[in-house]
């Protein structure tokens, strides 16, 4: 696989590379990232050819966006394809602490969930001054569904479907504001959900669609029939396939610790490093358009982009296969080639 070849969604015409960086690192996520890092995860992306940058309000209490803007608004606008989110409207709050909800000395903007009509429309026009960028390609509805808010759920889901979130996201839209519009979620029902009541384009899904996980194919190849595009992100599955046996942010379940061990064996096999094997697979789907990566430096970067252009033999996805390490008809990179 090549990071600068373009995965065009038929139905806005965006065009992804086939790798993408996801800012959340930008944000001090878990620690603090001086900007000098960030930039340098920056421009070796740039420089291995990345073209996709991803960010979020939410991400560093608005450090994050902040950030990227600095670093795209000095080169060409036409250049680059760029996404943010909406969902939690950012209110100046001095009483924010120095380490919020996964973040590091976050700024004092405290996040509060608003999916209504005029939240998301305050949430755009923030960002457009925070990026310096009046028409970001895609913007996804953040973080909603029952993970995120269990009980509170359907309060939140019915500011999208009544209380004219998805009727503000299909203004911008039409409008020119924005390209695409869609969810940036870790769950794909919500994403199903989503696609019964609103005509969306192109959404993030962290984590569900996976070298471990591919519970959601089914949905996936719905996805692909109806020009729903899909970008891949949490392709670790929070690192227990990078090596942190973590899954989910968590220790990893006994049975998920056996099933990583058993892909690791094939890949000492054929020696094929397992991230590349992760960061590979979930692209070779019809729905995915790229696979998102964050990195907190230029060498995390460089690495992630050696391991997403490693050559993979096509007997190592044969064995996956027979093995029984992958979804039943799940595609694997080749397919169809």
């Amino acid at each position: 696989m090549n990071i600068t070849d373009r995965h065009i969604h038929a139905r806005t015409g965006v065009s992804l590379t086939g790798m993408g960086l996801g800012c959340a690192q930008m944000g001090n996520l878990y620690r603090v990232t001086s900007y000098d890092e960030s930039k340098s995860a920056f421009t070796a992306s740039w420089d291995a050819g990345l073209r996709y940058f991803d960010t979020a309000p939410f991400y560093g209490f608005t450090r994050s966006e902040r950030r990227l803007g600095t670093m795209l608004t000095d080169l060409p606008r036409e250049d680059y394809v760029v996404s943010t989110k909406v969902g939690r409207v950012m209110v100046p709050d001095e009483s924010v602490g120095p380490e919020e909800q996964g973040y590091a000395e976050p700024l004092p903007f405290r996040p509060v969930f608003d999916y209504t009509y005029d939240g998301v429309m305050r949430s755009f026009e923030a960002s457009q001054q925070r990026l310096g960028i009046l028409k970001p390609d895609i913007l996804y509805v953040h973080d909603i569904g029952t993970v995120t808010h269990g009980e509170q759920h359907e309060q939140y889901w019915s500011q999208l479907t009544e209380g004219g979130g998805f009727k503000a996201l299909g203004k911008l839209r039409e409008e020119g504001s924005t390209r695409a519009i869609g969810l940036g979620v870790n769950e794909w029902e919500i994403i199903r959900d989503a696609m019964q009541v609103a005509d969306i384009d192109i959404c993030m899904l962290a984590g569900r669609y996976t070298l471990l996980e591919q519970q959601s194919l089914t949905f996936m190849d719905d996805c692909a029939k109806k020009g729903v595009g899909i970008v891949i992100a949490g392709a670790f599955n929070s690192g227990i396939l990078a090596g942190n046996r973590k899954f989910n942010y968590t220790d990893a379940p006994p049975e998920l610790l056996a099933r990583v061990d058993s892909l690791q064996a094939a890949c000492e096999e054929e020696g094929v490093s397992m991230q590349a094997a992760a960061l590979q697979f979930p692209l070779a789907h019809p729905a995915s358009l790229t696979i998102v990566s964050g990195a907190r430096n230029g060498e995390q970067l460089k690495a992630n982009a050696a391991w997403f252009e490693e050559d993979i033999p096509a007997s190592f996805w044969s064995n996956l296969k027979k093995r029984g390490l992958i979804a039943e008809g799940a595609p694997v990179p080749g397919d169809g080639a």
